[in-house]
């Protein structure tokens, strides 16, 4: 779009949120319906796009990005009428005869940039929660996902009109002309770099944003893990979608007592999953374009791969690889992988551990893979990071109960059932105070007896 087709949308979302079209929970409902209902007729098209873009099998499309929209927009359909009522709160006794309540409000018009490692996905789930609320929404998908983001402005463009909700498709010159709009609030998911400049550029309108962001999630490996399960439920969540997952496993941090059967399980894992030729595997996708490939390729240290190492250009495909005997001077720990390179650090303490992890950036994910429940306690309350999981990998961020999101350089704010519509929600403060009654004590001129009372009120 041009800046002008740009300006032309937001002046028509603007208008349309201002007649009040969207505040009707009835409203809501419909829109969420018709989303889902096309997800649901689109399914074979959407994996079709997405294997275009990032080489997902149909398979991992439907359980890692459309069956997960699915599932949210489910959860907000059965939670969404509670979600948008009024919520009465306590009056303090001074303020009788009133009655105290939180009338939940949508922001406005708003809009949301998406990346590309799971364009639908990460597209769809806070349009999913804006909806909800009751707002308008410009999308924004990512130009490195053209298939995909093609596809949104086609489904998008069948099911709503642009002044409820619209597709801005393109590159850095749109983002740019969005950014210079004045939105009633901005979701952003994507790398640190570019949540800098969504936020510098929000600040200038004040406009409140929350932004998705990523980091250098750790994995700790206790020695009262279950080595075989862990190491199969790494594999996994590390090298789904290619390893681009903003919250796969980003380093092992192995007890060095049992680092030796702990690697072996990880062998022997990504072959049970892979295969011993990965890169012929059809299953198994590829990174997003040539530059990104060249720069995780640029991450292996050949001398320190203990499996996998080999890639291919054309196709875009890196195999699952771990390299051993790496340290935090390593090209490989100095920025996030995002890619299927998997490097391994050993310690002795966990001490040792919880310092390594509190002296870097706040990671938007964190994992441990223990039995014993004080080591699990010490590092869920002494660390400091997004969210994570206990004997597991990735999936916190599928459960739409909780929120989801960074904290620190990992991101602000969070999303996901109660979470993203509160995300999109600002609460009213509201106090409704009767008429039949009309205490004497805040007015001047001032009396002892009142006096009195207000201390007696106000303790």
């Amino acid at each position: 779009m041009t800046a002008q087709e740009i300006t032309a949308v937001m002046e028509k979302q603007r208008a349309y949120f201002a007649s009040g079209a969207t505040l009707p929970v009835k409203t809501r409902i419909a829109a969420l319906k018709k989303l889902r209902q096309a997800l649901a007729d689109h399914e074979d098209a959407i994996a079709q796009a997405i294997r275009a873009d990032l080489g997902k099998s149909p398979e991992e499309s439907y359980m890692c990005e459309t069956g997960l929209v699915i599932s949210e927009i489910s959860y907000l359909l059965r939670h969404i009428r509670s979600y948008a009522k009024e919520k009465t709160v306590p009056t303090p006794l001074s303020q009788f005869a009133s009655h105290s309540y939180r009338k939940p409000s949508p922001y406005g018009v708003t809009l949301i940039m998406s990346p590309w490692n799971y364009p639908l996905l990460l597209t769809l789930d806070p349009l999913a929660d804006a909806l909800a609320a009751g707002n308008t929404a410009v999308i924004k998908p990512s130009a490195y996902s053209p298939a995909t983001s093609a596809l949104l402005e086609k489904l998008i463009g069948s099911i709503f009109p642009p002044e409820y909700v619209a597709v801005v498709t393109g590159g850095r010159a749109e983002n740019s002309c969005l950014l210079e709009q004045k939105f009633d609030y901005i979701f952003f998911t994507g790398s640190k770099a570019v949540g800098r400049t969504v936020l510098e550029r929000a600040s200038a309108h004040l406009t409140p944003v929350t932004l998705e962001l990523g980091g250098k999630s750790p994995c700790i490996i206790h020695r009262s893990a279950d080595l075989k399960l862990a190491a199969r439920r790494i594999v996994f969540g590390k090298f789904l979608n290619c390893g681009q997952t903003c919250v796969a496993p980003d380093y092992i941090l192995c007890d060095a007592a049992v680092k030796a059967p702990f690697l072996s399980a990880l062998k022997a894992e990504i072959v049970r999953q892979f295969g011993s030729d990965c890169l012929s595997n059809q299953a198994y996708g590829n990174l997003i374009s040539s530059r990104h490939f060249a720069r995780v390729t640029g991450l292996i240290d050949p001398e320190k791969v203990i499996i996998g190492g080999r890639s291919n250009a054309h196709t875009l495909k890196i195999e699952p690889t771990v390299m051993d005997n790496v340290t935090w001077d390593d090209a490989v720990m100095g920025e996030e992988i995002f890619g299927p390179v998997l490097p391994v650090l050993t310690f002795g303490s966990m001490d040792e551990v919880i310092d390594a992890v509190n002296s870097h950036d706040k990671p938007l994910a964190l994992y441990i893979f223990a039995r014993d429940q004080q080591v699990i306690r010490d590092v869920t309350s002494r660390c400091v990071f997004g969210g994570g999981c206990i004997n597991d990998v990735i999936i916190h961020l599928a459960t739409s109960a909780m929120g989801y999101g960074g904290v620190g350089e990992s991101g602000m704010g969070a999303y996901h059932g109660k979470t993203g519509f509160d995300t999109f929600t600002h609460y009213k403060s509201m106090v409704d105070k009767k008429t039949w009654l009309d205490l004497p004590m805040r007015y001047q001129p001032y009396q002892k007896i009142y006096d009195k009372l207000i201390h007696l009120f106000l303790r």
